[in-house]
């Protein structure tokens, strides 16, 4: 090939998809997009209520492991990630939630300028084309459609009554002026259908001729003369090809593969990456480090009647439904199982939320495992097969993890130690959001339909039963980042413009870059990140933060 670009994305997910539109919307720049996954062609992946249980099926997913978690008794937890055009926004479950102002400030305040939320809040709103809200803290004239939740099951808004009768706020936006309380999440689903970064952003794109997108293409290696990187070597149609830049290379692999790219091209930690051979190019200790994920553990309930959504996951009116979807945008499995949460603090000294909920009007098994082609029988079969799961973590985790390379070869997985709950007041945390959960559950609203507590069963009560529990029970929440972190620290990988820290033409631009987690789902800040990108990339003299990257 060695055809020469003004600049290659490496990763077509969320931000890859977003920088492709914004580069070559003037016209003026060639840009080269190269994704290891395929065209996102599958429509049952666009609809929303199927999401949990395709998420599983290896389409479009790295089908990722953590190596054995030392504090979940070794246990390998599963981390999908996507692999197509859209990245894990192909594969998520489109909740559409920023984070908190506070941390964007925070951001700010360890060093990043240009970071705040005041700052980044028209980022948001560029991007948002929200089809039920129109307020200072939403846009409606950008490509990403976002809406509220419509579910039309009843026990959404009794768990929103519930929680206002144990005293929490109800929060009508959990992106508007307060995040704090009980509501009812925004989408980003249009006419019934996931609204994908690539659906939102590359599609739009594709037509124009300064873009190339390579799909089923490896990245292998960023090409460096010296400090600057000039291209990316690739695997496409079983043969290295290789693409020169002439501006920049935007490595947007994610919070694994980001990190992975850059040790296998000898940059990272210069004994990590000369342990498998490759020579290191650049020493920056921090590459990998930093992983940070949402890990929850699930409250379940039996119902007394049948008000869960369990009979509308029958194979018969699930297939019904498909169909009606497909054809008109409308019907069950336009919506999405978990569509009502919180954010609640568990001590009031607190500046901001440490605990996030997601609640479903059904249990995990019923929901991912178990679609019957029978409807539920008596009573009995009622107690067993409907119930409620509550999802419970904390959102400002301590425990970090790390990225590292398994071998030199691209194909092989890197190795991923999340170290979930190696903190103790991660597990004191989501302890906390068990207990205020029981007592949410336990209000009138739940009154005549609430049954038994499955999990974590009523007979573990002490903290110390608890924290057992958590061992066996504890999960991901599917929001890993902070693989190449942003700051001016020893360990930083990018400064606050994402330029990798002592090389040129080399930025990274992904949720990877965050220093710390937001607090909620990750899909939205990552989409910001890339709309600030591409405006540092292409509009550098209008940011008064640049400066040389350290």
């Amino acid at each position: 090939m060695n055809k020469e670009y003004d600049y290659i994305i490496v990763g077509a997910g969320s931000a890859g998809c977003v920088l492709a539109n914004r580069l070559t919307a003037s016209g003026e720049h060639r840009v080269l997009l190269i994704e290891a996954g395929s065209r996102d062609r599958n429509i049952l992946f666009r609809l929303p209520m199927l999401m949990g249980k395709l998420m599983h099926s290896g389409i479009y997913n790295w089908g990722y492991h953590t190596e054995p978690e030392a504090h979940l008794d070794g246990r390998r937890v599963y981390w999908p990630r996507g692999k197509a055009l859209g990245g894990s926004s192909t594969i998520n479950g489109m909740i559409y939630v920023r984070g908190n102002p506070a941390d964007y400030d925070g951001w700010a305040a360890a060093g990043n300028p240009g970071w705040s939320y005041a700052e980044v809040l028209p980022y948001f709103k560029r991007s948002e084309r929200h089809e039920d809200r129109a307020d200072r803290y939403h846009g409606d004239c950008g490509e990403l459609t976002v809406r509220r939740a419509r579910g039309e099951n009843p026990m959404f808004d009794a768990y929103v009554e519930a929680g206002e009768q144990a005293g929490h706020h109800f929060t009508d936006d959990f992106n508007g002026e307060r995040q704090e309380g009980f509501g009812r999440y925004d989408f980003t689903i249009k006419n019934g259908k996931r609204c994908s970064a690539a659906r939102a952003f590359l599609h739009p794109a594709m037509k124009r001729p300064n873009l190339d997108i390579a799909t089923n293409a490896l990245a292998h290696r960023v090409l460096m003369e010296g400090t600057r990187a000039t291209g990316v070597q690739f695997r496409s149609a079983g043969r290295l090809t290789i693409a020169r830049a002439a501006r920049e290379v935007l490595v947007c692999g994610g919070v694994v593969n980001s990190p992975q790219l850059l040790m296998l091209s000898g940059i990272g930690d210069s004994q990590e990456v000369e342990r498998h051979g490759i020579a290191p190019v650049h020493h920056l200790p921090g590459v990998g480090k930093n992983v940070q994920d949402h890990v929850d553990c699930c409250l379940v309930h039996s119902c007394r009647a049948p008000v869960s959504i369990r009979d509308n996951l029958r194979v018969d009116r699930v297939a019904l439904s498909v169909a009606q979807a497909a054809l008109f945008g409308t019907g069950f499995v336009t919506s999405f199982p978990y569509e009502a949460g919180s954010f609640m603090r568990s001590s009031t000294a607190l500046e901001a939320p440490d605990i996030q909920t997601h609640f479903m009007p059904a249990t995990e098994e019923t929901a991912n495992m178990h679609w019957s082609l029978l409807s539920s029988g008596g009573s009995e079969d009622i107690a067993r097969e409907h119930g409620f799961t509550v999802r419970i973590g904390p959102v400002k985790p301590s425990s970090r993890g790390r990225i590292a390379l398994r071998s030199a070869s691209p194909e092989d997985s890197p190795l991923i130690f999340a170290n979930y709950l190696e903190n103790q007041g991660d597990a004191e945390t989501m302890i906390a959001g068990v207990e205020m959960m029981r007592e949410v559950m336990a209000t009138k609203a739940f009154d005549q339909v609430l049954g038994d507590e499955l999990a974590p069963g009523p007979a573990l009560k002490t903290p110390a039963e608890l924290r057992k529990w958590l061992v066996g029970a504890a999960m991901t929440t599917l929001h890993p980042v902070g693989s190449c972190k942003m700051g001016a620290d020893a360990d930083a990988v990018v400064d606050s413009e994402l330029r990798v820290h002592g090389l040129q033409g080399l930025r990274v631009v992904d949720a990877s870059i965050m220093p710390s987690i937001t607090r909620g789902n990750t899909n939205a800040p990552a989409i910001m990140i890339a709309e600030r990108a591409s405006d540092l990339i292409l509009n550098p003299s209008t940011h008064p933060e640049t400066g040389a990257a350290r």
